[in-house]
This record gives structure tokens, C-alpha cells and sequence, in this order.
């Protein structure tokens, strides 16, 4: 049995001492029979809380950031009025610290053998999947004196799904991909090509190029002009590993390496090109193949992510390439999003890049951090002049490191958060444009 603001009042009229009330029922009894019984009847007409019957609807998945509402039907089977407080509970990172309590929280009177519904807005904080806890409900009898109070499991699931604010960026990269397919073709010849159309021979063309028929059939030499295949595979590579648990500001990196591999995948569907996705550290954490819609792609891209977390181990390089290797048929772009820190890619990574490089294109995109820079353009104090030294070897060895890779033909992507997609997503557009995808 709850006692209620209600019921201190009136002990306080009846002159009631406030020890007596707090020890046990027992006492006021003795005390003030007139009080007390009106407490117990007003809890024996409290309508019951077991008999309560719910049922939930509503969404099930949001992107982070926006809101979900998610509606719960409270049904009274029983014969007394039901006089209530709710509390439907979920995660603590389903709201902002600061709405928690008037999202949650619900007052609510239902008649006998009547229904009512009520509406959660949750606004989560993370990624992943939010699961409904227990609700808890607070039946006043009539006087507001006394209440029953009991909890049910009502079970319900809401995806978080990363926000994707990268998407801004892809009309112009995708403006700039018709751009290109709209351009002269790129002479070429071989195996992955598409064929395009006839022009007249200029001096420096391949003369393998030639065709044939239609010069015989015209007065000036024809030749074929190529473009580059569609329909090309492209394997994106996540590293899960502990460096992508770090975070650079507000985001971990490996938040913004969903983000990029979102924009990524949207343009790579709708330029005709296969995309898989392997998340990996010292084992497979999530993979997508097989799929073929555009649409279909992504929307599995999405939701594979969204539950998507760093372990907190050191990446197997060893592993993450044979794993690739055996994923991405000949002749792909592999994109690795992964740390340019020194240490992981010369002892893991570097020893490994032939076996990628000779069969395949690799492109590797990092998220730096915009506080380094910041810091080797300090200046005027003892402590900025020591920041700015940090700051410059930092960033010394990152040059260094992707100068190596470079090397070793990867084409390299080094920007901060908010920049990565859509550098990944121009460098995916610059190798098409030459020609290489």
C-alpha cells in the first residue's frame, strides 16, 4: 500500500504525530480509526493493477537524432475506475537527460471495461537497439488517500539507425557523376570495358581501335570508343578494432566511418556499381553481399550499422586482408576505413598491401583530427608552443604514413568528421573519371 501526499495532509489535521504515521500501519490505527479506515477503503476501491491489459504499436526504427513515438493501449478489465500515474520506462540513452521524466511519464483516468492510449516520444542519444522496460502503474483509490502499485513487461523494440548526415552531399556528387557519364568516353580497350559508340580516327588513337566494317563502309577510318564498365564490385571494409573507438570531438570514429560509407554506398548503387560491406577486427562483426537492388543495398547498409560497435581489441591485419581477399572478386576497390596511425598500418598493414594491390584497387580513408591542426598553429604561450610541436609531429607522421602507402599504390583519404564523406565519395568520382573503375 503507497500513502499519498494526500493522506500526510489529513494526519497533520487530525493532529496525528508524524512518528506514529511512519513505523507502521499498526499505530495509526490505534490512533485514529476514522482516518485509518478511510485510508483502507479508499485502497480497497483502488482498481487493481494485475488485471491491466497492454499492448504497444508504433515505430519501430529511427534514425538518430530524430524522434519515434511509440504508442501504448491500457485496457481496465475490471469493474472500479482506474485513477492512475504511468511510468513506461525505457533506456536512459533513449532521451535527452532532460525530457526523460515528462516523456515517460503519464496520468490517466480509464472506466471500467474502457481503453485508453497513450504516446512515448523517444529521442534516443545512440545507435543501436532500444528495448522497453518494465511499466509501472499507480492506481489511486477515489479519495487520493491510499494506491496499489505493480509493474508489467509490455516487450518492444526500437532500432536507432546511424542519421546519415552526409546525405546533404550526394545531388552534387551525383550531378557530377551524370556529368561524367555524359563526357566523351574514355578510350580504352580489353577485358571490363563497355562499348560506346563510332568516331573518326585522329592521329595518336590506338589502332586496334580500328574498326574495320565501318571504315569499309564509310570514306574516313572509324574507330571504337570504350567506357569504362559498370557493374563494377566495390568491397567496403570497416575497421572495428580499438582505434576506432576513439573520438575526435563529439564523434566516435567509427560513427563517422558509417557516415562516410552511407554517402558511399548511395552513389556507388546509383552509378551501377555492386557494393558489399565487411565489418571486421579479429573477427567478421557484420557483413552485406548478395544484394542488387540500389535501394535494397543501402536500406541493409543502414540497419547492418546501426548495432554496429568498436571492441576495444587490436585489429588482425593478417585477418582483415584474407577476409577481403576472399570476399571481393578480382579486379574491385576495396575501401578501408581504418586509423592512419604509424604503428597499425606499418606492423599490420604494409607487409600485407601487395596481396591487395596486385589484384585489386585499394583506397584507404581516415578520420583526422581538427584539434591537431589547431594546435600546431598555436602560438604566444609556453603551453601553445609545446601543443604546436605535438601538433606538428602528428601530423608530420600522418604525411609519412600515407606517403608510404602511396608507395605501395593505395590511394589515401585523410579528412576531419564532418569532411570525410564527401572527400571518400570525390575520390571514388576522381577514379572513375580516370578510368579506373
Amino acid at each position: 500500500m503507497a500513502l499519498t501526499g494526500r493522506t500526510a495532509l489529513l494526519a497533520a489535521l487530525g493532529s496525528l504525530p508524524v512518528g506514529i504515521l511512519a513505523p507502521s500501519w499498526t499505530g495509526m490505527l490505534a490512533v485514529n480509526a476514522p482516518l485509518s479506515l478511510a485510508i483502507l477503503c479508499d485502497y480497497a476501491l483502488a482498481a487493481p493493477v494485475r488485471t491491466l491489459r497492454f499492448t504497444r504499436s508504433g515505430d519501430t526504427t529511427v534514425r538518430l537524432g530524430d524522434t519515434a513515438e511509440v504508442q501504448l493501449t491500457v485496457t481496465n478489465s475490471s469493474r472500479r475506475r482506474l485513477r492512475a500515474q504511468l511510468r513506461d520506462a525505457w533506456p536512459p540513452s533513449s532521451w535527452p537527460a532532460d525530457t526523460e521524466q515528462a516523456s515517460s511519464r503519464h496520468t490517466l483516468t480509464i472506466p471500467p471495461g474502457e481503453q485508453r492510449r497513450l504516446s512515448t516520444a523517444l529521442r534516443p542519444t545512440r545507435r543501436g537497439d532500444r528495448q522497453a522496460e518494465r511499466i509501472t502503474v499507480r492506481s489511486y483509490g477515489p479519495l487520493g488517500l491510499a494506491a496499489r502499485q505493480g509493474y508489467h513487461r509490455v516487450p518492444w523494440t526500437v532500432r536507432v539507425l546511424p542519421p546519415f548526415t552526409s546525405r546533404k552531399h550526394l545531388p552534387s556528387r551525383l550531378a557530377r557523376l551524370r556529368e561524367l557519364d555524359g563526357r566523351t568516353s574514355v578510350l580504352t580497350r580489353g577485358e571490363g570495358t563497355e562499348f560506346d559508340s563510332l568516331r573518326a580516327y585522329v592521329p595518336g588513337d590506338d589502332t586496334r581501335s580500328i574498326d574495320w566494317r565501318a571504315t569499309a563502309r564509310q570514306s574516313a577510318v572509324a574507330v571504337r570508343t570504350w567506357r569504362p564498365e559498370r557493374d563494377r564490385h566495390i568491397l567496403i571494409v570497416l575497421d572495428t578494432g580499438r582505434t576506432s573507438a576513439g573520438r575526435v570531438g563529439d564523434v566516435p570514429r567509427l560513427d563517422a566511418a558509417m557516415d562516410a560509407t552511407l554517402l558511399l554506398t548511395a552513389l556507388a548503387t546509383r552509378a551501377g556499381d555492386r557494393v558489399d560491406l565487411l565489418a571486421y577486427d579479429r573477427r567478421v562483426r557484420a557483413r552485406v553481399q548478395g544484394r542488387t537492388t540500389a535501394g535494397d543495398i543501402l536500406a541493409t547498409v543502414v540497419n547492418t550499422l546501426a548495432s554496429l560497435e568498436p571492441e576495444l581489441v587490436e585489429t588482425d591485419a593478417r585477418g582483415l586482408s584474407t577476409t577481403a581477399l576472399s570476399d571481393a572478386p578480382r579486379g574491385s576497390l576495396i575501401v578501408l576505413l581504418t586509423s592512419l596511425e604509424a604503428t597499425p598500418i606499418e606492423e599490420g598493414l604494409l607487409p600485407l598491401l601487395p596481396q591487395l594491390t596486385q589484384r585489386h584497387t585499394v583506397l584507404l580513408a581516415a578520420v583526422s583530427d581538427p584539434r591537431i591542426e589547431e594546435m600546431a598553429k598555436g602560438r604566444g604561450t609556453v603551453d601553445a608552443v609545446y601543443e604546436a610541436a605535438a601538433g606538428t609531429q602528428a601530423q608530420a607522421e600522418r604525411r609519412d604514413t600515407a606517403e608510404k602507402l602511396q608507395r605501395h599504390g593505395v590511394v589515401v583519404v585523410d579528412a576531419t568528421p564532418d569532411n570525410l564523406a564527401p572527400a571518400l565519395a570525390d575520390a571514388y568520382l576522381a577514379l572513375k573519371a580516370a578510368g579506373r573503375l
